[in-house]
């Protein structure tokens, strides 16, 4: 990023900031073998995505724990993206099939712990998806701009 690229990014925060606009902060889960190269692709072919989301790089989705994400939201993460394989891809062969089993459970449990269970999505993005990655990412943050800030960290 030059030096001036930054000088705009910085100027338009502060506009934001002054004007109250709430920015969510994501944590995104990306699968190394095809999210990941896909955030990757992404970056490198300069599409435009929000800066609101944090890459988290895991081996399998199916590596997950349930645990990592509601610490992520206890934390005050507004949201988080689970993105893998998709199904019949994974490089473990099953892995993103039990994130995809566990997903449901996560999402009644967010909801059990007073938060909007939309903070939580799974998406399937592979290594040549960059463009997929880039339109969950942005989804992403539109979807919790929708549902507001995460309570826990006004706690």
């Amino acid at each position: 990023m030059t030096a001036a690229s930054q000088q705009i990014t910085k100027s338009s925060k502060a506009k934001r900031k002054a004007k109250g606009e709430f920015e969510p902060r994501i944590v995104a889960f990306c699968c190394n073998w095809c999210s990941y190269a896909g955030a990757d692709l992404a970056g490198t072919s300069r599409m435009q995505m929000p800066p609101n989301a944090r890459i988290i790089r895991v081996n399998c989705t199916g590596r997950i724990n349930v645990s990592f994400i509601l610490d992520a939201l206890h934390q005050g993460a507004d949201g988080v993206l689970i993105s893998g394989c998709h199904p019949g891809d994974c490089h473990y062969t099953s892995g993103n099939l039990k994130m995809q089993g566990r997903f449901t459970l996560l999402r009644h449990l967010v909801k059990e712990a007073g938060l909007h269970p939309d903070r939580v999505h799974l998406q399937w993005a592979s290594a040549a998806e960059g463009d997929v990655f880039t339109q969950g990412i942005t989804a992403m943050v539109e979807r919790i701009k929708k549902i507001g800030p995460n309570k826990v960290k006004e706690r």
